[in-house]
């Protein structure tokens, strides 16, 4: 019995394998990872993110030393390059990709889930 299970948990390791790497050629997978690729090497937006989160923490520090004045023009800076990064053609079609990424694996989950409880089903009812 024990052999069986062990057996049944390498064909499903192979079959787990074997989903990754054709999600992995799937066009949509490809297109995400080389936007999300460009995104993560583009330097602007490295400068950008590092702009924001400067002005955020200064924002922090001013509120912390009570100074509302230089907090709230810490804040309006730190939104206006927020602004500036969100639209960035880069980013608009990032979050494009990530949004078809998404979709396809939450579809793909669903038929894993559908799948597998109708399989449970099955043998439930076979026990009966």
């Amino acid at each position: 019995m024990e052999n069986r299970e062990f057996q049944y948990e390498e064909k499903i390791a192979k079959s787990l394998d074997m989903l990754l790497t054709q999600l992995g050629e799937n066009e949509v997978i490809k297109s995400y990872k080389e936007i999300a690729q460009k995104v993560d090497q583009h330097e602007g937006l490295k400068e950008l993110v590092e702009s924001i989160k400067r002005h955020q923490k200064d924002a922090v520090q001013y509120a912390h030393y009570d100074k509302p004045e230089a907090e709230k023009e810490a804040i309006r800076l730190a939104n206006t390059k927020q602004k500036e990064f969100d639209e960035h053609p880069l980013v608009i079609v990032y979050r494009e990709k990530l949004v078809e990424a998404n979709d396809l694996l939450q579809y793909v989950t669903h038929l894993l889930e559908k799948n597998v409880n109708d399989g449970l089903e099955e043998k439930i009812e076979h026990k009966k």
